[in-house]
């Protein structure tokens, strides 16, 4: 179970306040801040340490204000959404200090298969809602465990802000994906498309899905479909799953690349009308990317969402 406390470890907070770990004094343009914050797993324990320090250059929600920002950060750990904790809020400051320290339970065995996800947010105006500032994303897979006297890794990173994804004019395929890991098999089910763009010079009204898993960027195995007829508005049924072996260590390197084909004859090269990928923040991101997650987070249920193709 993880816990929050502020006496963990041999931190020392003035060390967090100095302008030793400063020396950044130049922003990029765009930038919406950065996060100082450690980590130290103790294998022993099975501890995982999460200490937040500090942000800095925070966005002000206005402009006019050098300091309208009230920030808190959440903290969770990939899969697994549905534990969240978070810091106390900050009032009335871009750069805020918290220095508090996060504690998760984690056996040894499953550490590199999880990755850390802090949300920066901002309270806001009252009646406004709370703000999300961005994300910092962070795979475990190289965190070497230490003795407990051993000082933690510490870390700076700046804030990806939460972009929305931009609809696709190609058209979008709803996939599912199953995860069993008492069988370490991964099931892709293909189950419909719409709004997709055939070739009008080309006879053949229909479409197959090519489903590849990938391994560190190589591929391992790809299936296909079978041909579908594209009904008039771009819609088209498939209903076919597919099975990958997947061992739980094999997560964070491993991807589904989904590729929309229109046929051609048998001379001819089929067209690409779209693709998309799914996988960890290693291949992925938005909406992709939280399918997998949940997926995983979620084993023996079907996940089920539809996801635009791009070229």
């Amino acid at each position: 179970m993880p816990a929050n406390t502020a006496d963990l470890g041999v931190l020392d907070p003035s060390l967090y306040k100095s302008d030793c770990l400063d020396e950044d004094l130049m922003w990029p343009e765009g930038h919406v801040g950065r996060v100082w914050f450690t980590l130290k797993y103790e294998a022993g324990t099975e501890r995982l340490q999460v200490h937040i320090i500090k942000a800095k250059h925070l966005p002000s929600r206005t402009p006019a204000l050098a300091n309208a920002c009230d920030p808190y950060i959440k903290i969770q750990l990939m899969p697994d959404e549905r534990r969240v904790l978070q810091t106390k809020q900050k009032k009335k400051t871009c750069n805020p200090f918290f220095d508090e320290t996060f504690v998760y339970q984690i056996p040894p065995g499953k550490i590199e298969s999880l990755t850390l996800k802090l949300s920066v947010l901002d309270v806001g105006r009252v009646g406004k809602g709370k703000q999300l500032i961005g994300h910092i994303i962070l795979p475990l897979t190289e965190l070497d465990g230490v003795a407990p006297d051993e000082e933690p890794q510490l870390y700076k990173l700046d804030i990806e802000k939460d972009l929305q994804e931009p609809t696709s004019d190609l058209g979008e395929i709803l996939v599912s994906l199953l995860y069993n890991e008492n069988l370490h098999r991964l099931t892709v089910t293909v189950i419909e498309a719409r709004g997709l763009k055939l070739d009008p010079s080309s006879s053949k009204k229909e479409m197959v899905v090519r489903v590849t898993q990938e391994r560190a960027c190589r591929g391992v195995r790809a299936r296909r479909t079978a041909a579908v007829e594209v009904v008039d508005d771009g819609s088209a049924f498939v209903s076919e799953c597919f099975h990958f072996r997947l061992r739980a260590d094999e997560l964070h390197t491993t991807s589904v690349t989904i590729q929309a084909l229109q046929p051609h004859s048998v001379y001819a090269k089929d067209r690409l009308l779209g693709k998309f990928v799914l996988g960890s923040y290693m291949f992925a991101r938005g909406r992709a990317l939280q399918h997998w997650n949940s997926a995983l987070a979620a084993p023996m249920e079907q996940v089920k969402q539809w996801h635009p193709l791009t070229n």
